[in-house]
């Protein structure tokens, strides 16, 4: 009755607590709910007290708990704000209604599992002998290799990529039970039955099939574990498991190898060394066999697992080898056949007869913390993802079972199907964490590849079937939006990487979107057609709101639509759309909420036929039919003088607008374009004037020799920092100074785990200081220490691959050409965060330039503080479109390849794509994979250090020089020596003592050689250059007979005077005049030479 009543309590709390959850989220709704109508009545509501989405989340998981799903609280949110009189059912926010029936195919498709077994690769061990089985797999990842020990003597050492690297066979009778490698002794150990294998498998030629065999042994040994200890050098401890339940401790030195080797250099036989001359140590633990032993360096201590019921499992420190002292016992009914421990999580995961996983707390022996039922038969290997925290498990019958061990749910379950009754066991499994690897040994070894490690590989990408004309992020919803040439609309879910839904042929049949737009709140979206049509769309529901119809007397894509921008309204219920036509027009769209059609309001004049003459600003007036009409862009006219008369253009030259970007903030209300043939022109309706920016030289000269398209200006964006990202941008460079102090130096920012903003602000404490100092803003008295917003500044995509910055009045800031693999690619799309601290640019050939602009912003503009940070190849195709986005730090690039990708902005590492089937995995991973039709690296481009010297330094070998020589040789000697014989340099003449660098010619010599392969890899590579006029080896002069004739040249010299000119001595001069002691190295630094 106790246990009856307790339910019941327990069962009404739950309902009182969920009841009071329900209030508070009717609270939350009636306070959201009155906000949006505060909003659609104009009424201003301060930035801190609004509740957008993100706040919203955060409150409904405070009342619910983390188990709401995300999706679910999105469509409740964007209903609130659509129609927030409407009557909502508090079902909704656990998606009552929604069908998951996607979402289930998803999770269970095959690219969601962890590993991917269609995709398995099978090695066989080559030279095993006939019905050998691999008894043991051993990992060894600082050396990224991995050893197998057969059960009939075949040890076998493979590398990284499972190549055979060494191997021999143990030619003894009794059977392999285990192996391991001597990190100290550089070795490997294996255990037979009755002794201990040592092997050096490093070395080489006849030597490599020896090893040493320590025996005998008092019971069957069954297992094998290195101790591996820092501090122990030359010497490693074992720890060996038998069939009598001994626990043993084998200390082995590099002494007990080493010396006896070297005395039998020359003997090709097996060493057999005596075990009672090794210092061992055992005790009686268990019971019954022992089936594993392993050492925990996290804990300090081994573990032995046993098949005893009572004596199961033991977890001791070392010492107690030594001792009798009460050790740490976990019983398990039937025993355990394996364990293994998880580090992050601090578990022990054990496995045996009784089918059933036992996690156990290392301090706790009484009751496991956790327990995973599902192996129909006995468990026989256990192993550990720790990076995954996911537990493998392997029975008898070769099922497989893959736990998250922080959730204790099943992932996965896979079995090995293949092979004949006699292949049926599978002895050993271990996971490879270097490359992703389920490894298991059988007759053969099979390798279980993780999925997220090829799933890239089997196909190309695809979001669409077709190029991607448009893409698009709603940073309040955290959802993308995707339009292809086929005019299909998509939505996706970027935590996932899941389709929301669809809309096909939203403006006809065949009608091409070529355009598209989200407003501000990211409630709405606009998409523009090639027949200039424009629609309105509800961004949640994808129902048309609004439409601009086809006029009737419009020409196939004469107003085809390049670019829309959705326009902040100075009046409620009013939607204001900016849109660029191929033909270079630029016109407003205006819809009002009460009427269902979309209409244009007025055009801006083309003023680039007033700016060619020479005149480079031109003042506007408001038309007189705009006066009354509050826009933020207001209806203009061009004030031009009566007598002036626009010159006549070439009718080949193209003068059209390409590419447009706006700025609305306080003091500023401006437009920029880009025509195609270079030209930026800039209007600002604060000032009422159009200004040309920039026109390149010659941009109007048609010359068929060179590409018309080389002046085109693809895309154009303003750089402007609001006051309040410069206050945010300057404490978090005072933040950052400490630890900019502290550290060693500039962290590279593809190792770096912290956002890619920290980095761009070390380092730039002056900068600060200045802006902390400057004046508050006046506008703003309120705030303080606000500092003043600078003027923005225009960046350009150009055809010809450069990026330019450029000031208001038409200053070039910075002319830079990317660094990428091939240099000079044109550029296609810009992109900049809110607080204009990166810059990321695509180019045609699918790379994606990184640069951080952060301090560059900030006067004076300093050409160096412009820096590229990273370059990599996202495409094979050219890239469409760029987004970065800030609280994910990824970056989502378009292509027309049909692919919408994701990239770890840090470092350039591949996420994944939308539309793959696989869910989105955003956490920063130490996995890099690439796409399938891309080869090359990222690029992080390194800063040069202002120590280091410019000037590249030329290292030259040392040359023999005369007059050193000379100086420290005695000249009574010199005559009075006996010729040596060849090859001997006497000690007298000091000749080492005589090098010296060579002397650094006016003329540099010309290289013709940069390296001789016969010659081998060293003296190969030595640089070879070209005499003009080479002596012949034949008459080479010795070394004696030139240190002669100096010495005596320059005592005829003295006296004569201290300006003597002598005459030109013969070429071919005999050398009997010349017989001196002397030495002859010609023929040891130059081959001889046959006619």
């Amino acid at each position: 009755m106790d246990d009856t009543e307790e339910m019941s309590l327990n069962v009404a709390l739950q309902v009182s607590n969920f009841r009071m959850s329900l209030k508070g989220f009717e609270k939350l709704v009636e306070q959201t709910a009155a906000q949006k109508r505060d909003e659609r009545a104009g009424l201003f509501i301060q930035k801190e007290d609004a509740i957008d989405y993100d706040k919203f989340y955060a409150s409904v998981q405070e009342l619910f708990g983390p188990e709401v799903k995300n999706q679910d609280v999105k469509c409740f949110y964007r209903k609130l704000c659509n129609n927030p009189d409407a009557s909502i059912d508090w079902c909704e926010i656990f998606g009552y209604f929604s069908s998951e029936e996607d979402s289930l195919a998803s999770q269970m498709d095959e690219e969601n599992l962890i590993f991917l077994v269609s995709r398995k690769q099978r090695v066989v061990i080559s030279g095993s002998r006939r019905r050998d089985v691999i008894k043991c797999i051993v990992k060894i990842p600082q050396l990224d290799l991995l050893l197998t020990a057969t059960q009939k003597g075949s040890i076998t050492v493979f590398n990284s990529q499972m190549k055979v690297q060494t191997s021999t066979n143990v030619t003894d009778t009794s059977w392999i039970t285990g192996c391991d490698y001597l990190s100290q002794l550089k070795r490997i150990v294996a255990t037979t039955e009755r002794t201990i294998i040592v092997w050096d498998y490093k070395a080489q030629g006849n030597s490599q099939e020896n090893y040493f065999v320590i025996k005998p042994m008092d019971h069957c040994l069954l297992c094998v574990c290195v101790v591996s200890l820092p501090d122990h050098l030359c010497r490693d401890d074992i720890i060996l498991g038998d069939d009598g339940g001994f626990v043993n401790r084998f200390t082995v030195n590099s002494d007990d190898f080493g010396l006896k080797q070297a005395k039998s250099k020359k003997k090709l036989q097996n060493q057999v060394l005596d075990s009672k001359n090794f210092k061992s140590v055992k005790r009686k633990l268990h019971n019954d066999w022992v089936m594993k032993v392993k050492y925990i360096p996290a804990l300090n201590c081994f573990g032995s697992c046993s098949l005893d019921s009572v004596h199961s499992l033991v977890l001791e420190s070392l010492k107690r080898l030594e001792d009798n002292l009460p050790v740490r016992e976990f019983s398990i009914p039937r025993g355990a056949n394996t364990f293994c421990y998880c580090l992050k999580a601090n578990v022990i995961v054990t496995g045996g007869d009784d089918k059933v996983l036992r996690l156990w707390h290392p301090n706790i022996s009484t009751k496991p913390v956790g327990k995973l039922v599902g192996h129909m038969f006995s468990i026989t290997e256990i192993v550990t993802n720790e990076k995954d925290q996911h537990v493998i498990s392997l029975s008898s019958a070769k099922v497989f079972r893959v736990w998250d061990i922080q959730t204790l749910s099943l992932l996965q379950v896979f079995h090995d199907s293949q092979g004949g009754p006699g292949d049926m066991q599978i002895y050993s499994m271990v996971y490879d964490a270097n490359h992703g690897m389920l490894v298991t040994g059988s007759s053969v070894m099979d390798m279980y590849p993780l999925t997220r490690m090829i799933q890239d590989t089997k196909q190309i990408p695809h979001t669409h079937e077709r190029e991607i004309n448009v893409m698009l992020y709603n940073k309040h919803f955290h959802q993308v939006l995707t339009i292809c040439s086929e005019s299909i609309i998509k939505v996706w879910e970027l935590e996932t990487g899941l389709q929301i839904y669809q809309i096909l042929d939203p403006h006809g049949l065949n009608v091409e979107l070529t355009s598209a737009a989200i407003n501000e709140s990211g409630f709405l979206f606009a998409t523009g057609a090639y027949n200039g049509t424009v629609k309105i769309w509800d961004f949640g529901s994808g129902q048309e709101m609004k439409v601009l119809p086809e006029g009737k007397d419009w020409k196939d894509e004469e107003h085809w639509l390049r670019r829309l921008i959705f326009l902040k309204s100075q009046e409620k219920h009013q939607y204001l759309v900016l849109a660029l036509e191929r033909n270079g027009t630029v016109k407003m769209i205006q819809g009002k909420e009460d009427d269902i059609y979309l209409m244009v309001i007025w055009e801006l004049p083309d003023a680039v036929p007033f700016l060619q003459d020479g005149n480079r600003v031109v003042h506007l007036r408001m038309s007189s039919r705009g006066r009354n009409l509050a826009l933020p862009f207001p209806d203009v006219e061009l004030i031009v003088e009566k007598n002036f008369s626009p010159p006549t253009n070439n009718p080949a030259i193209s003068i059209e607008v390409n590419c447009i970007d706006i700025l609305q903030v306080e003091g500023y209300n401006l437009i920029a374009v880009g025509t195609l043939h270079g030209v930026i022109i800039l209007w600002n309706f604060v000032t009422s004037t159009v200004r040309e920016v920039y026109r390149p030289e010659d941009c109007f000269t048609v010359d068929p020799d060179l590409d018309p398209k080389r002046f085109r200006i693809n895309d154009i964006l303003f750089l402007f920092r609001t006051p309040e990202c410069t206050r945010r941008s300057s404490q978090d460079s005072v933040c950052s100074s400490s630890h900019c102090d502290s550290s060693k130096g500039p962290q590279s920012s593809k190792g770096s785990k912290q956002s890619i903003h920290d980095s761009e602000v070390k380092g730039e404490h002056t900068d600060v200081v200045v802006g902390e100092q400057q004046p508050v803003d006046k506008k703003h008295p309120g705030v303080a220490n606000l500092p003043e917003a600078q003027p923005p500044i225009l960046v350009t995509a150009h055809e010809d691959g450069h990026l330019r910055l450029w000031t208001m009045e038409g200053r070039l800031l910075k002319n830079m050409l990317p660094f990428t693999k091939h240099s000079a690619i044109s550029l296609t799309s810009l992109y900049t965060d809110s607080c204009t601290r990166i810059l990321l640019a695509g180019n045609v050939e699918g790379h994606v330039i990184l640069c951080s602009i952060s301090s560059f912003l900030d006067p004076p503009h300093d050409d160096k503080k412009f820096k590229q940070l990273l370059s990599w190849r996202a495409h094979a195709l050219e890239i469409i479109q760029v987004i970065y986005i800030e609280e994910k730090q990824v970056v989502l690039t378009a292509s027309i390849d049909g692919s919408v990708r994701l990239w770890h902005a840090l470092n350039g590492h591949y996420c994944g794509y939308l539309g793959q089937r696989r869910i989105f995995d955003l956490s920063q991973t130490s996995d890099f994979i690439l796409p399938c039709d891309v080869s090359e690296y990222p690029i992080e481009i390194k800063e040069e250090s202002k120590f280091t010297e410019k000037h590249q330094k030329y290292e030259y070998p040392l040359i023999f020089d005369r007059e050193r020589w000379r100086n420290m040789s005695s000249m009574s000697l010199l005559f009075k020596r006996t010729p040596p014989k060849a090859f001997e340099v006497e000690q007298d003449f000091k000749f080492f003592k005589s090098l010296s660098s060579p002397k650094i010619r006016r003329r540099a010599l010309e290289g013709f050689m940069t390296e001789n392969r016969e010659a081998g890899i060293v003296f190969g590579s030595l640089p070879i250059y070209r005499v003009p006029s080479p002596t012949s080896l034949r008459f080479l002069p010795l070394i004696g007979a030139e240190a002669q004739r100096d010495s005596l040249d320059g005592i005829t010299g003295k006296k004569k005077g201290s300006h003597v000119q002598h005459e030109k001595t013969p070429r071919r001069r005999s050398l009997k005049k010349n017989f001196i002691p002397q030495i002859n190295l010609a023929s040891s630094f130059f081959p001889a030479m046959y006619k």
